[in-house]
């Protein structure tokens, strides 16, 4: 893994570099803090780092983890989730399109590599891989803003196109939909594949497929509250194709300790550097783990309490201590306090020894995630494969399992797994009770790994139920965030197309508005 961080940070730009010498002078008309040629593998390499972490802290963490009540903070500037202020933290994914000072985005790069590899038939699988990881990145990007630029988007370089359309997320999603059925198709088990540039299945061709499916389960049901035949076509086809369903077929990310930022894993990297820096202080950002979390750990005696959090202890003020002791363990209110609370430090944050470990790696894609949908789908009479109570359990293990990833700090036994399914079994019910059920597990077991999903699934769904804060001065009027805010830049540089965008939607740009598959 080592190995393949190095290739990418050092030996790419040389390779180049020394290509695109020659004797002549052609090379005064090229820009040398550039690329000369795109080289598809070290894109992808790229495309795939950036497209999991683009403004984890800013999103992830600190509008989505806290909106969805994972997180609280007692500050008022970066309480975009807790507060329901500072709308400007939702805008940074857009960084997506544009990149940043460190480099392009990851819809520029992941372009570049499909152009580079559609027009030769040697390259099939890795054009598949190319437009599925695409669809990975757009689907989140559609999720969250709603409308954006899909089919032009990426297009500067090659078309001149520096005002991309604006395109419906009806239109996206279709066309989503339909990428994942074709690139899924395209695989040749003959052809070359990304080999050890591609950090999440080195190349299987048939893990590949399972992750489309996968990705397909994922955005077929996500149009249950808006074309219900339409989910209920794709989330058949996708179970009928495979999806992810063992340990070993989880699309997982590795990540690597050491001084090159890229290499370490980026959501331990954001906590660390953002807010839990010193133990036992005042946090940067006033993070804490919620209450609503801890104590819906604690009330249902979940395991992944004593993997997730600790209480820092002290008996001399100066040295402490990550206690994972259950008893111990208190969240902070959403919206509580605007100053440093007297208690602050007997709340709850990110264990060290798990969340805050740098060469832990990232589940993208996981048997949580998918045996959750398919107890969704038995429960709406999609499928009938296995029963909607077997699915969940299945959920309930996988979802535990997948600390180990964390190392021993995160292995839990099988004794507390069945402990715990015997004390929370599937209860069935209306398929409202069900749905909620389902949808409140993924809250648990998607935590901190995919808070995207968290978040639209509980604008699709609902659940879990949570009680908003009305926070004074906030922006939504005491609404839990819906959608992110498209960056005021996009006013002055592609106006004409944002506006168009934004009067379909509402007139509105702002957290409180919702995306298309949202009612």
């Amino acid at each position: 893994m080592k190995s393949i961080f190095q290739k990418l940070i050092y030996a790419a730009p040389l390779a180049l570099m020394l290509n695109s010498c020659d004797n002549g002078f052609e090379e005064m008309n090229v820009d040398p803090n550039k690329y000369s040629e795109v080289v598809p593998g070290y894109l992808f390499t790229r495309s795939q780092l950036d497209g999991v972490s683009t403004n984890f802290t800013g999103a992830a963490y600190l509008t989505i983890g806290q909106s969805m009540q994972h997180f609280a903070t007692y500050k008022e500037v970066p309480a975009a989730g807790d507060k329901y202020f500072n709308y400007t933290y939702s805008t940074g994914n857009w960084n997506a399109y544009a990149g940043t000072l460190q480099g392009q985005g990851a819809v520029v790069a992941i372009q570049q590599i499909i152009d580079a590899t559609k027009e030769n038939a040697a390259d099939v699988n890795k054009l598949s891989a190319a437009r599925i990881w695409k669809a990975y990145i757009f689907h989140r990007l559609t999720d969250i803003y709603g409308d954006i630029p899909y089919f032009d988007a990426g297009k500067a370089l090659s078309d001149k196109n520096y005002g991309p359309k604006y395109d419906t997320q009806q239109a996206i999603y279709a066309d989503l939909l339909k990428e994942l059925d074709e690139s899924i198709a395209a695989f040749d088990a003959t052809k070359p594949t990304f080999g050890t540039a591609d950090l999440i299945y080195g190349g299987d061709i048939p893990k590949w497929k399972k992750f489309a499916y996968s990705l397909m389960l994922r955005l077929g049901m996500r149009l249950t509250e808006i074309d219900n035949a339409g989910a209920k076509t794709w989330v058949q086809k996708a179970i009928a194709g495979g999806i992810i369903m063992d340990d070993a077929d989880r699309a997982v990310i590795a990540y690597v300790d050491g001084s090159q930022v890229a290499s370490r894993n980026f959501i331990a990297n954001g906590l660390l550097s953002t807010d839990y820096i010193t133990p036992g202080g005042d946090n940067v950002e006033g993070g804490k783990l919620a209450k609503t979390l801890i104590d819906y750990l604690k009330a249902t005696k979940d395991p992944r309490l004593n993997v997730i959090s600790v209480v820092w202890t002290t008996t001399d003020g100066k040295t402490f201590t990550a206690d994972t002791t259950t008893a111990l363990q208190s969240g902070m209110p959403n919206a509580a306090f605007n100053n440093l609370p007297a208690n602050f430090n007997s709340f709850s944050e990110p264990n060290p020894n798990t969340l805050l470990k740098y060469s832990t790696p990232l589940l993208v894609f996981g048997n949580a995630e998918t045996n959750l949908l398919l107890a969704e789908a038995a429960v709406r009479g999609w499928y009938a494969g296995s029963t909607a109570a077997a699915a969940y359990e299945e959920a309930v293990k996988a979802g535990m399992r997948q600390w180990s990833l964390f190392g021993s700090a995160g292995t839990i036994s099988e004794a507390k797994i069945a402990a715990y399914l015997k004390a929370n079994p599937y209860k069935g019910g209306t398929v409202a009770q069900q749905i909620e059920q389902i949808s409140t597990q993924k809250w648990v077991a998607l935590f901190l790994e995919d808070e995207y999903e968290i978040f639209a699934n509980w604008r699709r769904t609902g659940y879990p139920v949570l009680t908003p804060t009305n926070y004074p001065g906030n922006l939504t009027g005491g609404k839990i965030p819906t959608r992110f805010v498209i960056p005021d830049s996009e006013e002055t540089y592609n106006k004409t197309n944002f506006l168009e965008a934004r009067t379909r939607q509402g007139g509105t740009n702002a957290l409180s508005s919702t995306v298309w598959w949202d009612k």
